[in-house]
């Protein structure tokens, strides 16, 4: 019986860490081909989520978690056009200072158009009840969310490492002068990137609305979560940050019931240990200075 309750507490934890996953590895992305730290990341994760409120309303369930995440992948090109091309070559803490001003614009911009209370998102009626296997209880919405972010991971691996537009993207990470000399241009790639990026964010902020409150906050929430994976993982590291998101979801996850006014800490004490002893993360470069 207890085997049985601490498996549904991991998979509480997978379904956290799927989560984490869809914000965290747009923003690792981002950070690792353009070198933007980009604090505005939680605010297309919030959008996505009002977008999704909307579009549902008129449209139901389906069309609004598919288009909500896709006009905000198309902002995300007006974003990258008109202000992360400015940054690229410039000092890393001027992006940081823009897009956290942008983050705050955002915020106070829902919040004069929604307002400050919470909204509501509720889930289609197929999708409610749970899932019984044996004595195993299981929320039928959370199952579905595990199998769309095991989706979109699957396409994104697929993408960046079995593709030719993922040999570039990983060449222009890891020797991007060598990609310079080869007269491949490396600005349209970036464009598709920041797309991708802040459109799984928008894809997780409308996926997990009906679990999660939809509120002007939202964003500033969420970001600083994302941050913790990335840097658990490894920067510039894809699947040390799809390990980071599941690791600290279970964490979280199982401290949460055990010790629930120990939840949010157990993130950032589980950072803490980590780079006591791996200071590039769990899969991340080796840095010289420091090993």
């Amino acid at each position: 019986m207890q085997l049985l309750f601490l498996l549904e507490q991991v998979v509480n934890g997978l379904v956290l860490g799927g989560y984490y996953l869809l914000i965290a590895l747009g923003l690792s992305l981002i950070f690792s081909v353009g070198g933007i730290v980009n604090l505005a990341h939680g605010a297309f994760y919030a959008l996505g989520a009002y977008g999704a409120v909307e579009i549902a309303k008129h449209l139901g369930f389906g069309p609004a978690v598919v288009l909500s995440p896709v006009a905000v992948a198309l902002l995300g090109v007006l974003f990258e056009r008109y202000l992360l091309r400015r940054f690229y070559t410039a000092d890393p803490i001027l992006s940081l200072l823009v897009t956290f001003g942008l983050a705050l614009v955002a915020e106070q911009a829902i919040r004069m158009i929604w307002g400050a209370a919470p909204l509501p998102f509720g889930m289609p009626q197929a999708f409610k009840g749970n899932v019984t296997l044996g004595e195993f209880l299981f929320s039928r919405y959370r199952l579905f969310l595990l199998a769309v972010v095991a989706l979109v991971l699957t396409g994104i691996w697929f993408l960046i490492h079995r593709t030719s537009f993922g040999r570039v993207v990983r060449a222009g990470i890891q020797r991007p002068d060598m990609v310079a000399a080869l007269g491949i241009r490396l600005q349209p790639y970036m464009t598709a990137i920041v797309m991708l990026g802040v459109g799984m964010a928008a894809l997780g902020g409308a996926l997990f609305a009906p679990i999660t409150n939809v509120h002007p906050a939202m964003g500033a929430e969420i970001i600083t979560v994302a941050f913790v994976v990335v840097v658990i993982g490894g920067l510039g590291s894809f699947w040390g940050v799809v390990l980071a998101a599941l690791l600290v979801g279970v964490v979280r996850g199982i401290t949460i019931h055990f010790v629930p006014a120990a939840g949010e800490a157990s993130m950032y004490i589980l950072m803490f240990l980590l780079l006591m002893f791996r200071p590039r993360g769990l899969l991340g470069e080796r840095i010289e200075k420091f090993e």
